[in-house]
């Protein structure tokens, strides 16, 4: 009995760490976890970017890769996002939180979904776009995407005429 407990405890060990090191979640509860999210945006006057993939996705793991790596990207991310990573998989496949958002996997993975403080999509944007090449993303279409969908970018106060 000892034998299969301990059995048993390392290998949720395992799972947790396994879990843990991933950049996709197949288990997490996505639309618990977007809900927080939203009202985090909210009470720190950011939007959420939604990097809808998997961990199977080579070019999803390279686009947070990309961005982490890069300190202007970065910046940019922290200062006007929560970013969420919504796991698609054979796993998880979270179809209904992708059709909450209009079925934005028809562009391919990585997806970006932009929602505003109240969780509302006000853009999807097809990865496709913002890749340099065969091996990674253009900083200044990735730098270019994340401003003009940022909370200061869709301030209307900028858009009133005096």
């Amino acid at each position: 009995m000892k034998k299969i407990f301990l059995i048993s405890l390392l290998a949720l060990g395992f799972t947790a760490f396994s879990q843990d090191s991933l950049l996709y979640h197949p288990l997490a509860n996505a639309p618990l976890e977007i809900k927080a999210a939203v009202k985090q945006a909210k009470q720190e006057k950011k939007y959420m970017l939604i990097q809808g993939g998997g961990n199977w996705c080579s070019w999803c793991i390279e686009f947070a890769r990309f961005a982490k790596a890069d300190p202007q990207i970065d910046s940019i991310i922290k200062a006007d996002f929560i970013w969420y990573h919504l796991n698609y998989s054979k796993e998880n496949k979270n179809t209904k939180t992708f059709a909450k958002y209009d079925y934005p996997e028809r562009f391919g993975f990585p997806v970006l979904i932009i929602l505003n403080e109240k969780g509302k999509r006000i853009h999807t944007q097809n990865s496709e776009y913002l890749e340099d090449g065969k091996k990674s993303y253009d900083k200044n279409k990735v730098l270019s995407f994340l401003k003009s969908w940022s909370p200061k970018a869709l301030d209307p106060t900028k858009y009133k005429s005096k």
